[in-house]
């Protein structure tokens, strides 16, 4: 089971600061590769890497979070409406699905949410989501 933190920086490792300030450039266009961007603010590719799925920051107004969660989905009529249907029970607005062909009787799907008037936090979101038939796999790629 995953678990979320908010953690004054200051007492965590430099490198987390520098994998979200590597993330930044890359976001924002500043730098077009990944080594370049680590080559600017001092880590390794591999230290990249290694957190880049896992440290972020907050947005500095709070109530208007979002989040972006991809999944791999059975590929079996209603799975995606049971996913949006739980969402939907936890106050999620959905700002946008996007789903491959299913191969191998797999579906890739990434979703978009606004998450301002849930009343849950992230990681009892991914364990009730993680728990629905027919969900194999799943990732909090992005929140703000």
């Amino acid at each position: 089971m995953e678990k979320y933190l908010i953690v004054e920086s200051s007492i965590l490792p430099e490198v987390y600061e520098k994998v979200v300030e590597a993330r930044n450039l890359l976001q924002e266009g500043e730098v077009k590769q990944i080594s370049e961007a680590v080559k600017r603010v001092g880590i390794s590719r591999g230290t990249y890497y290694k957190y880049k799925d896992y440290v972020f920051l907050p947005s500095q107004n709070f109530m208007g979070r979002k989040a972006v969660i991809s999944f791999t989905l059975m590929h079996k009529k209603g799975i995606l409406s049971e996913v949006l249907n739980e969402l939907s029970s936890m106050n999620a607005n959905i700002l946008t699905i996007n789903q491959n062909i299913p191969i191998h009787d797999r579906a890739n799907v990434v979703i978009s949410m606004d998450m301002s008037d849930m009343d849950i936090m992230m990681d009892q979101v991914i364990k009730q989501l993680a728990n629905l038939n027919g969900v194999y796999n799943m990732q909090l790629e992005a929140i703000e």
